[in-house]
């Protein structure tokens, strides 16, 4: 069960088409530029109800903007004409503050989008809460303690949302049930610290809720981050943790802890010089419309391809900027400066295998 999901691991490989693709013609432009994303993050909204000690985007301010939603709606469906595959909403900003949402999911789902959801999950309706459990392939709360107390000071929120999340899950996994269908539900706890001995409370909760999963990652710097607080944590300390956390497994629920994501980090294992999945595989699109190539990269020029309230999706994907970053990339970046255990990095060790087989490759 762990293993279907593939969170600490990578899912490119479903994708041998695509990749194909990429292998072939991802040294010219007049090829490469056409190679669209299979995934796009978008973030609909820039605020947010909660202020995470430890949030990577905190220095993008949390401005209160939105993509408008006919803009979006109409992007979109380009988006599917064009081959993108899935849209999670998440962001810089709580992407359940966009009130058309729940009509954003729906139209992704006739036109042929997969959909998805990261959220603190504190502020949902029961009308919006029907369409994204409905619709949603998955949806993973920001869930980072086992116990108001904890949850409050990490999310500088009120000690009640916590009981408010645990009630909108319920909720969920109850109207799930009615449906006979539905999302994936999971939690996802960031380990710090300051919750670290609350890992267990959480564990039993999201089990004894109903939930599929929940995951345990390793916190990683963000490049631009304001926040520095957390950049040399020892997860070497807290790999005692999934062990321990194991006896809460059942058939229908699992504790995903990130082993591998955390010993790459304490290891320092060596990395690729080059990134491949940037400006191919994925996208980012902010709240102000403007569209990136890397999620650590936000509001980094060099990384900014166009804005889709100017322009079609089709404009800016195979437009002058981003062929500039598709040059930048390919001649001058040095991936091993990059931020450690990007969303990017396994898909990224895939391909830099790909492109650098070892000499016995054909003996399968």
């Amino acid at each position: 069960m762990t293993n279907s999901y593939r969170i600490d691991n990578h899912k490119l490989i479903f994708h041998p088409q695509r990749v194909a693709q990429w292998q072939a013609d991802n040294e010219q432009w007049d090829t490469a530029k056409s190679i669209y994303p299979i995934y796009l993050e978008i973030s609909p909204v820039g605020h947010c109800n909660h202020r995470c000690v430890f949030c990577a985007k905190d220095y993008i301010g949390y401005k209160k903007r939105e993509i408008p939603y006919e803009i979006l709606k109409q992007r979109i469906t380009e988006m599917a004409d064009l081959g993108v595959k899935s849209l999670m909403f998440a962001g810089e900003g709580e992407p359940l503050l966009y009130k058309k949402l729940p009509e954003i999911i729906e139209h992704c789902e006739n036109v042929g989008i997969d959909t998805s959801l990261t959220t603190n999950f504190a502020i949902v309706s029961q009308e919006a809460l029907e369409i994204y459990v409905k619709n949603c392939k998955w949806i993973k709360v920001s869930l980072n303690a086992g116990n108001a107390k904890v949850y409050s000071e990490i999310h500088r929120t009120k000690e009640e949302d916590f009981n408010k999340v645990l009630e909108n899950l319920s909720k969920a996994v109850s109207l799930r049930k009615e449906i006979g269908k539905g999302s994936t539900l999971g939690a996802q706890m960031l380990l710090l610290p300051e919750n670290s001995n609350s890992a267990a409370e959480l564990a039993q909760i999201s089990r004894d809720i109903g939930l599929d999963y929940l995951v345990i990652k390793p916190y990683s710097q963000h490049l631009s981050s304001n926040t520095k607080k957390y950049e040399n944590i020892l997860y070497s300390d807290y790999m005692f943790l999934e062990k321990e956390l194991e006896k809460y497994n059942t058939e229908t629920f699992k504790v995903i802890f990130r082993t591998n994501t955390m010993k790459k980090m304490t290891n320092k294992v060596e990395r690729y010089k080059k990134c491949g999945a940037v400006p191919f595989f994925w996208g980012y699109i902010m709240s102000d419309g403007n569209v990136f190539g890397c999620s650590s990269f936000l509001e980094n020029p060099e990384f900014c391809y166009g804005n889709i309230n100017e322009n079609s999706f089709q404009e800016i994907w195979e437009g002058e900027r981003r062929k500039e970053n598709f040059e930048y990339i390919k001649t001058t970046m040095n991936a091993e400066n990059c931020r450690i255990n990007c969303r990017m990095d396994e898909i990224n060790r895939y391909l830099w295998e790909l492109k650098n087989p070892s000499p016995h490759v054909n003996f399968i």
